[in-house]
């Protein structure tokens, strides 16, 4: 099959109409400021609009300019992250902002080659901003950018291979329209997440129909060709709901590996019964005046799955080695990745504890 080698440069015009008629609001888009931009475009990354929506918000709120977030501490960013996953991309945005007010004077770089030297910003980042905030002539190619142009091209290649990536980014970068990148960028990104969507496309809805080899073959639904992924390892993991009185124990991971310095419940490899658990509880200084057992629960990450055993216990002393925080400070103060959702929802009602997290 021949695709017509123009295609790519003729879907440019009736992309921006349909973009111009058919974009949707969005805060970053109303305020298009670089800060802006680059915070969107991070929490984006893995993450559905509409769930970045309120986020956005509360950390604009919170930090509305770059030197807020550098002169911010750890814990509140994480915290004003809290649900939104991948906390590097937190803690990248926070040393990158830091190193905008040391290096370049509290402005964020208008350049994708001055983005790239940022902590965290990568090609798709670096030209997303450039591209956006500063009408730089940059590609901006995610995955709703690979799946629109395997289809409109109607090719196998695997979207996962760098190689193919890298070459769609050229293609991009040779059709981007002179003073309009960033509205192309944002068009196509559109496109993919609203209507050449995984699966089955709204292909009666698409600008771009007509010019669609996929379609035109009737072949749209089995694109873009995938890699097989490598299987998630699964984890067995023990999880201790430990209040006494109104406070909930809590401790900090390593510094290093899944989930580096972040709060969590207390939990052990592995999965506990009774006597086990009340072993461990012994080990860490604690004696249970409760200990029932909750609901299984497991949480996903891009390569492992934690399968846990949840207990609920009520301890007659708080021990050392443990953050006893309230509920206020739950709330305000100490961030808790969303694998342990699950684990507090299947709490709330055996314990006097109120979940903070879900109130």
């Amino acid at each position: 099959m021949t695709v017509p080698a123009d295609t790519l440069e003729r879907a440019v015009e009736p992309l921006l109409r349909w973009f111009d008629r058919e974009a949707r609001p969005l805060p970053w888009r109303d305020d298009p400021s670089p800060y802006r931009v680059w915070v969107s475009e991070v929490m984006l990354q893995q993450t559905r609009i509409e769930a970045v929506k309120p986020y956005f918000a509360r950390f604009m709120e919170a930090l509305p300019t770059v030197e807020a977030l550098a002169q911010a501490e750890e814990e509140q960013v994480l915290k004003l992250w809290e649900g939104l996953g991948y906390y590097s991309r937190a803690r990248n945005l926070h040393k990158a902002a830091k190193a905008v007010v040391e290096n370049f004077h509290g402005q964020v770089p208008g350049t994708v080659k001055g983005l790239l030297n940022l902590p965290g910003v990568g090609a798709y980042t670096a030209g997303a901003v450039a591209s956006i905030a500063f009408g730089e002539k940059a590609p901006a190619v995610d995955g709703n950018v690979l799946r629109v142009v395997s289809r409109l091209l109607c090719r196998e290649d695997d979207v996962g291979s760098p190689a193919v990536k890298k070459r769609v980014e050229s293609e991009i970068l040779a059709i981007l329209p002179e003073g309009r990148a960033g509205a192309f960028n944002q068009a196509i990104m559109e496109l993919g997440e609203v209507v050449c969507v995984p699966g089955t496309p709204r292909c009666g809805d698409c600008p771009l129909e007509g010019l669609c080899e996929a379609r035109q073959l009737g072949v749209e639904a089995s694109l873009p060709v995938k890699g097989q992924k490598k299987p998630r390892r699964v984890e067995a993991r023990t999880v201790f709901v430990l209040s006494c009185g109104e406070r909930l124990a809590l401790r900090k991971r390593p510094d290093s590996g899944l989930l580096a310095g972040m709060w969590e419940l207390p939990s052990v490899q592995g999965h506990l019964g009774k006597a086990e658990a009340r072993q461990i509880l012994e080990q860490w200084g604690l004696a249970a005046v409760q200990l029932r057992r909750l609901e299984d629960s497991r949480h996903i990450f891009s390569h492992l799955e934690w399968q846990m055993w949840n207990w609920d216990v009520q301890a007659a002393q708080r021990a050392p080695g443990f953050v006893w925080a309230t509920a206020a400070q739950l709330r305000e103060e100490y961030a808790l990745p969303s694998a342990f959702d699950g684990v507090l929802k299947g709490a709330w009602g055996l314990t006097t504890w109120a979940c903070p997290l879900h109130r």
